[in-house]
């Protein structure tokens, strides 16, 4: 082979760093519903097997990509007073995720938080403690503030698909069919329910969590 001379085609060099690059782009450019591990392997002239040596699946590699986009947040700025420290903590975790709906299914199975969560989720546990719970009472209550949190954001994110597609949610449909006689308070709201579960639904339902879990802790 001559001098000089290199190999035409030659695959990028793979390393994690690299994959998360195309990985943030393909989300960027072109949506979360293009992004696949064969998506990925394409646009860096590779195979998908050779990127699970460096990336586990597509959930860890939505868990990364979340992890890449909150580290760039700045820190979060809590109150004091233990019970709002304790809402703020659950306000920050619900608007990081709100703004990357492609994470949220890769978070549900095993209740998996990124990096800069741990952070907000140690000060909701401390803030907890503060209120007068327990360690184990006040990982508990953490734990229905992350239930809690995640299904919201799930049927929002649902509901908002739903809507881009022209189309209505399997919950809606079901409210519609109702036999009024049988459900006459259902009936009654027709479509209004996921309306009633939109503005401030959160923030009003957290504050009853926290509240619930603080007087039940604490008694």
């Amino acid at each position: 082979m001559e001098s000089g001379s290199r190999r035409v085609g030659r695959p990028r060099r793979l390393s994690r760093e690299a994959i998360l690059r195309s990985a943030e782009r393909i989300l960027t450019e072109e949506g979360a519903e293009h992004l696949s591990m064969r998506r990925l392997a394409k646009d860096m002239s590779s195979t998908p097997m050779a990127l699970y040596h460096h990336v586990k699946d597509k959930d860890e590699l939505l868990l990364l990509l979340l992890e890449l986009r909150t580290g760039r947040l700045p820190p979060a700025e809590l109150p004091r007073e233990p019970r709002e420290r304790l809402l703020a903590g659950a306000r920050s975790l619900h608007e990081m995720l709100a703004t990357c709906p492609w994470a949220v299914d890769a978070l549900t199975p095993d209740g998996r938080v990124s990096a800069p969560a741990r952070r907000i989720v140690e000060t909701m546990i401390d803030a907890a403690v503060d209120c007068g719970l327990n360690p184990d009472r006040a990982r508990h209550a953490y734990g229905v503030i992350w239930n809690y949190t995640l299904g919201e954001l799930l049927v929002r994110f649902n509901r908002e698909r739903a809507r881009r597609q022209g189309d209505s949610t399997p919950w809606e449909r079901a409210m519609r069919s109702l036999d009024p006689v049988a459900f006459p308070l259902l009936a009654g709201l027709g479509g209004q329910l996921t309306e009633i579960a939109g503005a401030g639904h959160y923030q009003r339902g957290l504050e009853a969590v926290v509240d619930g879990l603080l007087r039940q802790g604490v008694a």
